[in-house]
């Protein structure tokens, strides 16, 4: 759904990276680049982001029964 405040795993704030990552990823960047542009290190952290996926969009769509 959004993307998480911290990492599921070690509890690291990561949250604050999201809007850079999501806008450089769009614009064609590796993501590994980007990733390390933006100071995240730890292997699950950065899973947090790779594997992240936006379905908010697609939930919205549906009313409450």
């Amino acid at each position: 759904m959004y993307f998480p405040i911290r990492c599921f795993t070690c509890g690291a704030p990561i949250a604050q990276h999201w809007e850079e990552y999501n806008s450089r990823t769009k614009s064609g960047d590796e993501p590994a680049k980007v990733l390390d542009d933006l100071g995240v290190k730890r292997v699950c952290c950065r899973r947090m982001f790779i594997s992240h996926v936006e379905v908010m969009d697609k939930v919205a769509k549906y009313d409450r029964l």
